[in-house]
């Protein structure tokens, strides 16, 4: 075996900063291994006692759970979901693109997570949910509900013969859901999909979810079923990205009228769980009404900082799977650290998890120099080890993207419309503004200026299938275009736009096909990964999680980085926007992928210093899954003929070769 300094020459610093902070506990599972239990530990064993009173008396409990930033809010809320998955059903909400459409948004967000599978389960947890109502306990009564459709909704509606809104259309939607045939569009509804009528009828609905009144009835619906069963956990995190008011600040009171709301309504077997960085909570408390502060009935839970016996701890978790390799192995638990470099950093005795695990990786990557020989002058290589760990970072959260995301359609207009003015203000277009349309409509459209100032560009996107939406849509277009409120008029939709004989496909051609200036874009699924990439990160640096080589990267230097970067050069609705370089043709984008791989190698070895061979290969086939091998070796041979990395032992076997970074 070899020695704790080779495998430390060699090994991925465990401290990686691609992997110091967790956002959505259903997109990044934390490792268990890497748990330390008494973190926190009150405050898991007190939300442990509130959720069984949820269970127990099916009355709304609400909390607000504070702490700085990189406490651990949001990894304790996965700690949380990860125990209690067995006792309640998980969901994650992220930041409302429009307190507008703000029903709508956890509406769709609690369908998706209660479509999420358990750990240890094969059926998702709506399934589980449905198939764990008490009602359905009796088998003999199972069978009669379970029978004809009608006889289904007749039976529920027996036994909740009030509190139900719209129950021909819920419980119609609830029967599907049970089976495979159908349960991919009941879904779909369920969650507010804008179905066709075709979806619909086979559902045997008569509309979709298409207003924040049902779509705040629907999740009352919900609160009232799983009384039955098990509660749901409603869990709003990264607060710093909402909608804000006109006076600048966040909009936090819709949050609380909507909490205020579930409150009214019994039963409701909803916990909330509101998670705002302490600052944050301070500045906006205030501003929440009264009324809708005193719902907040579970109480305040603030994450405190934790003890260096805890951070040693910490510590250990990362370096355990190094010194369980080495031989002999280290006499402490925490080296090449030691208590002593703990003790001097935090004189206190106590500090914040995301500042233990900082420490670690900036130790480790001291300790590993020292080894190699190799000084690093900080201030020179600064800009390009930034550089390169945020394409390592984009390359990580763009992967967890793919997995989350298999269709536009996963994500509403208003999002979509969200991430779009969020990457057209990082690439310095003005007066980036949502709401270019007027009416029901209106938040799935934005304007701004191109770069010179002079001209203003509309910018629409819809995706429902609805044909009688999509009508009302290019009627709210043919307004903007009367008015002229804009010199050019773009619409996305990779949806379909209806026949010659629909009225609204007579409008769409008419504005989009019947003039030059007006263009209608076929968005791709890899676009909408990029745009959503950046607004993960835009999430995490509002809340002041986004940390490269120690230091927390504000909002305006993540748009610094993302056009330095020229990351998003690569979407090719970007593209055909005009907002960033166009890719010609076909060669070219092929070489630019090559690049981007030659790219992320070159990041991986400049951050680690020093490499073997097989695990840059490793790496880079986690990150490009299409990438064949030998074409990793090329590139590798490439850049060593370009003199900025170099082989050792280059005729030695590959598991025996060994890569190092030579700085420019």
């Amino acid at each position: 075996m070899a020695s704790i300094d080779q495998i430390i020459q060699t090994e991925l610093n465990p401290f990686d900063p691609v992997t110091l902070y967790t956002i959505n506990f259903w997109q990044e599972q934390p490792n268990p291994s890497l748990n330390v239990d008494s973190i926190h530990q009150n405050i898991i064993t007190d939300i442990e006692t509130v959720l069984e009173q949820v269970a127990q008396e099916h009355h709304p409990r609400t909390l607000i759970l504070t702490g700085d930033s990189g406490s651990g809010k949001s990894y304790l809320l996965g700690r949380i979901k990860k125990l209690f998955n067995t006792k309640a059903f998980f969901v994650y909400i992220d930041p409302w693109p429009d307190s507008d459409y703000i029903w709508r948004h956890i509406l769709r967000q609690t369908v998706d997570c209660l479509m999420k599978t358990p750990e240890g389960k094969t059926d998702s947890q709506l399934l589980l949910w449905l198939k764990s109502l008490l009602t359905f306990q009796n088998s003999s009564l199972l069978k009669k509900i379970l029978g004809e459709r009608r006889v289904f909704i007749r039976n529920l509606k027996a036994i909740y013969s009030s509190g139900i809104y719209n129950p021909n259309d819920f419980f119609s939607a609830l029967y599907h859901l049970l089976d495979p045939k159908y349960s991919v569009v009941a879904c779909e509804w369920l969650r507010g999909d804008d179905l066709d009528e075709g979806d619909l009828k086979s559902l045997g609905i008569k509309s979709s979810i298409d207003s924040e009144d049902s779509a705040q009835k629907i999740i009352t619906n919900l609160g009232v079923i799983s009384a039955a069963s098990q509660p749901i956990v409603l869990c709003f995190d990264n607060l710093d990205n909402i909608p804000r008011l006109l006076n600048g600040t966040l909009d936090l009171q819709a949050l609380f009228n909507v909490n205020s709301s579930i409150h009214s309504h019994y039963p409701q077997n909803f916990l909330i769980i509101i998670s705002i960085i302490t600052s944050t909570w301070k500045q906006n408390a205030a501003l929440i009404q009264p009324a809708d502060k005193a719902r907040v009935n579970a109480g305040d839970f603030h994450l405190k900082p934790i003890t260096l016996e805890q951070g040693e701890a910490i510590l250990a978790a990362r370096l355990n799977h190094l010194h369980s390799q080495a031989k002999p192995k280290p006499k402490s638990t925490i080296f090449p650290l030691s208590k002593e470099i703990l003790e001097q950093k935090f004189p206190r005795g106590r500090t914040l998890p995301r500042n233990i695990l900082e420490l670690g990786r900036k130790e480790y990557e001291q300790y590993k120099l020292k080894l190699l020989n190799q000084t690093e002058n900080t201030q020179d290589l600064k800009p390009e080890t930034q550089l390169a760990t945020f394409k390592l970072i984009w390359q990580d959260k763009y992967k967890k993207t793919q997995k989350k995301i298999s269709k536009i359609t996963d994500l509403g207009a208003p999002e979509l419309i969200r991430m779009l003015e969020e990457v057209l203000t990082a690439l310095q277009f003005q007066e980036v503004k949502t709401k270019l349309l007027t009416g029901k409509y209106a938040s799935y459209s934005l304007s701004y200026k191109q770069q010179d100032g002079e001209k203003v560009i509309g910018l629409v996107w819809t995706e429902d299938s609805n044909m009688n939406s999509f009508y009302n849509t290019m009627n709210a277009c043919q307004k903007v275009v009367d008015k002229r409120l804009c010199q050019t008029l773009y619409l996305l939709r990779a949806a379909e736009v209806g026949n010659a004989k629909n009225l609204s496909n007579k409008i769409y051609r008419k504005i989009f096909k019947g003039r030059s200036k007006n263009f209608h874009i076929k968005p791709n699924l890899e676009s909408v990964y990029f745009l959503a990439t950046y607004h993960s990160l835009v999430n995490a640096t509002l809340a002041n999680e986004l940390v490269i080589e120690g230091e927390i990267i504000s909002l305006k230097e993540l748009e610094e980085i993302i056009c330095d970067s020229q990351i998003l050069n690569n979407c090719s609705l970007l593209q055909d926007l005009y907002v960033v370089l166009p890719a010609d043709i076909q060669e070219q984008q092929n070489e630019l992928n090559l690049d981007e791989i030659k790219d992320f190698v070159l990041s991986l070895i400049r951050k680690k210093s020093f490499m073997e061979r097989n695990s840059i290969i490793e790496n880079t086939l986690s990150q490009f899954v299409k990438i064949e091998h030998s074409k990793i070796d090329l590139i590798i041979a490439e850049l060593e003929r370009e003199q900025k990395i170099k082989v050792i032992a280059p005729t030695s076997k590959l598991d025996e070769q060994l890569v190092c970074f030579v700085p420019g």
